[in-house]
């Protein structure tokens, strides 16, 4: 891996800066040569505050901070740390439009200097011939995942997932964050919003930094917990010249949960979908019981835990409904009812041991799956010997 740093002024940097962002196209300069902010990545600006700041260290000639980029294979660039400050920059040469936000005030000590076209020649030249410090990251995978862990460490900090692509940049991570990552008019976000919010993210801000991307990876790869096996997928495939087949994998999902669960309820937002569809999207049901059944389950209050019903009625799992468990007043009146006294014992014909509250479990008479609820009519304590041999059973 090398890690060396780039000789470049002000005016290197804006020679031929173009922001197509409104067009969902991006912003370059540095001669064409400069991907400032790719077609797809999160649409974050500075304020006036943090933009002036930039331009006012800039005038002073003090240190602006150390930006990070990433030399691709073609001898491009894409910045990895320092996309807002070089905007900053760019647009109040380039732009100078006061009208749009990109002036100062009392520049170089004139008060009427508050665009780049008003300053003077030997102003101009001075924020022009500003150096700036720039490093550049060209080596192998592991090498340079190390490094970008390393310094993103201050400023608007890179997500993992963003520090992935960077790592793993190629064709195919550019066509996965135009299905995935648009900011504006993103098509993978609608489909995956009511009536049928599917994806687990708790805001549209984890779209734009590849929280989208992630998710479906994740699924793709059917393993939500494992970090190198995403990262080894990202890495044998880099190469690869799209990602259609991701993005037709996504909608099979989609439409997968749709016609299987037409009906939108709370709660579905937290399913991982991708994981489901992997394991049962091969077998057929009856859509009509299959809903029916839902629709009971989510009308029944001993399930607590509404999202996992998506799971249960498929593998018939009891501990995804995280059933209603007997609240400790009910637990007391039926331990003073037996006296202590475990009945499973007295139905061996052991000694009527009696037993202390804190040494008896409370267990459904009828459990649940046969229409059992949790009453005090329905609640046995036993010994925590029997009870356990009893879920065993």
């Amino acid at each position: 891996m090398k890690i060396e740093p780039l000789k470049i002024s002000v005016s290197d940097i804006v020679q031929d800066y173009v922001d197509n962002s409104d067009k969902e196209e991006g912003i370059y300069g540095y001669g064409g040569k400069l991907n400032i902010r790719p077609k797809y990545q999160r649409n974050y600006v500075y304020d006036d505050k943090k933009r002036n700041a930039v331009i006012d260290t800039v005038s002073h000639n003090f240190p602006l901070g150390i930006m990070y980029w990433v030399k691709n294979d073609d001898g491009t660039f894409e910045i990895l740390d320092g996309q807002q400050r070089t905007i900053s920059i760019c647009e109040f040469v380039r732009l100078d439009n006061p009208a749009k936000g990109y002036s100062m005030s009392n520049l170089f000590g004139n008060p009427h200097a508050r665009t780049f076209s008003q300053l003077l020649p030997h102003e101009k030249e001075r924020i022009l011939n500003y150096p700036l410090l720039v490093y550049v990251c060209d080596g192998a995978d592991t090498d340079r995942l190390r490094w970008f862990e390393t310094i993103n460490i201050a400023g608007e900090k890179l997500s993992e997932q963003e520090i992935r692509n960077a790592q793993y940049s190629g064709s195919w991570i550019t066509d996965a964050k135009r299905y995935f990552s648009k900011s504006n008019n993103n098509v993978a976000q609608a489909l995956a919003t009511k009536p049928h919010p599917l994806m687990s993210l708790p805001s549209n801000n984890n779209w734009n930094r590849q929280g989208g991307l992630e998710k479906v990876l994740r699924w793709y790869i059917n393993n939500l917990s494992d970090t190198k096996l995403l990262e080894k997928y990202m890495a044998e495939n880099k190469d690869l010249e799209n990602a259609l087949y991701l993005w037709e994998y996504f909608k099979s999902v989609i439409e997968w949960v749709k016609t299987l669960f037409p009906v939108w309820r709370k709660g579905m937002d937290k399913v991982e979908w991708g994981i489901l569809y992997n394991a049962y999207h091969e077998n057929n049901y009856n859509l009509k019981e299959l809903q029916d059944k839902v629709a009971a389950l989510y009308a029944d209050d001993e399930v607590v835990n509404k999202s996992g019903i998506y799971e249960y009625v498929f593998d018939r799992k009891l501990n995804h409904l995280n059933l209603r468990q007997f609240e400790d007043w009910q637990k007391a009146t039926v331990y003073e009812k037996q006296g202590g006294i475990c009945p499973f014992c007295v139905a061996e014909h052991r000694e009527r041991t009696h037993y202390e509250l804190c040494k008896m479990d409370a267990d459904h008479i009828t459990p649940w799956i046969d229409g059992g609820k949790t009453t005090v009519e329905n609640c046995q304590m036993l010994c925590i010997e029997h009870n356990r041999a009893k879920g065993r059973k």
